[in-house]
């Protein structure tokens, strides 16, 4: 393979390039640090590179492969985590000036085990300053500036999770962690054309993780393919003593002709090239899968819920930024005034949020019970430009339904599917929702889609 091949190879491919001796895991690692220094910062991806930790790694990975010692399917193949993730060898810095210098001594959980998979973990990388909880309306939110698609660098990598979106499109690293709370794992798939993957509320454990919303954040993996999805959730899956709500819980597949439903009105005042996108999907979905029957979401105000929930959840975790008044160093405007807001959160509002919250998980269950999956368009449009604010992008929003907050509100598992490209050369995503713990139905469905296309191969022209 050339070193070109390499770059954009898939983690479940380079792992078994390493387990051949076909590379090294140092050789692998070098290369991916030296793209991360050439590249990184044109796309706003990077925060830190990890070269001395890298390479301690990668030589560890290949002793213990030269010994017969192959620890994973992941071993020696290198990554890079999202900056809200402790990792000792650097700072973790939310994004955000105030925490730029600050140095967490110990792993996440997410970090250990994919250290004990024998992965390498090459840098941490670039977000939205404390993962857009003030309510940033600008790409430019992040003491890094912002992360752009390596499609078109004059357009956003999207957010939460920028730079991991942009490393793996780059081809600067094998695969990424990221984080959603609502909609910070596949906003940035769909703007980089890459596959990301929401696990279940519960899946992986956040020990280690900044808390942005405690009650729905979540950790996933952002990737070339699906099949590399279920793979490095696999490997960082699973209870943790450390972190209360972290279960083990089984890889449960459905029926062998999956059964999808789509979600009624979700291409409303999308962009064209998004519409026909997500039916040409629809068509080839169909080749493998029992199609059809539109399922409208229960008539319920998601945003406002969402809302008073984060805004609760939000100011009590920041509440010492808040307080004193280091807030107003954030970059975003709207992030400098935004706890202040938040900070004034009534405790009506939020319990009021926690009873409706529990009315929509038994709704968007029960709507979910005779499918194995969901599908509409990941965004209704493509990247925003890194210019204008978010509201005056584009005068395609979405329609009368919220898929994406709706799922995050009942902690349903998602996967976001490269399915096209539409204005300015820029990706499209078709999304797909599953029932809870049924992450492997959904990577099942993905690796068969991606069989059929081609879109989770193309490269960007860096």
């Amino acid at each position: 393979m050339t070193e070109n091949d390499l770059s954009f190879a898939d983690a479940t491919t380079l792992g078994s390039l390493v387990a051949k001796r076909s590379v090294s895991s140092l050789e692998l690692t070098n290369l991916y640090l030296a793209r991360l220094e050439r590249y990184g910062e044109r796309f706003g991806a990077v925060v830190t590179i990890l070269h001395d930790r890298a390479r301690a790694e990668a030589r560890a990975a290949d002793r213990a492969l030269a010994r017969g010692e192959r620890r994973s399917a992941l071993h020696g193949v290198p990554y890079g985590v999202k900056d809200l993730l402790a990792a000792k060898g650097g700072p973790t810095t939310w994004g955000a000036a105030p925490y730029r210098d600050r140095i967490f001594d110990y792993d996440a959980t997410v970090v250990s085990r994919l250290k004990a998979a024998g992965a390498v973990l090459l840098a941490k990388l670039s977000m939205v300053e404390l993962a857009g909880g003030f309510g940033y309306n600008e790409a430019d939110a992040s003491f890094t500036g912002p992360g752009r698609t390596p499609w078109n660098r004059g357009y956003w990598s999207g957010g939460s999770s920028s730079g991991p979106g942009a490393a793996v499109a780059a081809g600067l690293v094998g695969f990424a962690i990221g984080s959603e709370t609502d909609g910070s794992i596949m906003v940035p798939s769909a703007f980089c054309g890459v596959t990301g993957l929401r696990p279940t509320f519960g899946r992986v454990s956040r020990y280690g993780a900044m808390a942005l919303m405690w009650s729905s954040d979540k950790l996933g993996p952002l990737t070339r393919s699906a099949r590399d999805a279920n793979l490095v959730l696999r490997t960082i899956a699973g209870a943790d003593p450390r972190e209360a709500s972290a279960k083990t819980m089984s890889f449960r597949t459905g029926r062998r002709r999956p059964r999808i439903g789509v979600i009624a009105r979700s291409t409303e005042k999308s962009q064209a090239a998004v519409v026909s996108n997500f039916e040409a999907s629809l068509a080839v979905l169909g080749g493998f899968a029992e199609v059809g029957g539109e399922v409208k979401l229960p008539d319920e105000d998601y945003g406002d819920v969402f809302g008073a929930l984060l805004n609760g959840e939000c100011a009590a975790a920041f509440r010492d930024l808040i307080e004193s008044g280091r807030s107003r160093e954030l970059r975003s405007p709207e992030d400098k005034i935004g706890g202040y807001e938040q900070y004034a959160t009534l405790a009506v509002d939020y319990v009021d949020a926690m009873r409706r919250r529990a009315k929509i998980d038994r709704a968007i269950r029960e709507m979910l019970a005779p499918y194995d999956a969901l599908a509409f368009p990941t965004l209704p449009t493509v990247a925003y430009p890194v210019d204008l604010p978010f509201d005056k992008a584009y005068t395609e929003t979405p329609g009368v339904v919220d898929p994406t907050t709706a799922a995050n509100l009942a902690g349903i598992p998602a996967i976001s599917l490269p399915n096209g490209f539409g204005e300015h050369g820029l990706p499209t995503g078709l999304c797909l929702l599953a029932n809870p713990w049924r992450e492997a139905q959904l990577t099942a469905i993905g690796k068969a889609y991606q069989r059929r296309t081609s879109f989770h191969r193309q490269r960007p022209p860096l």
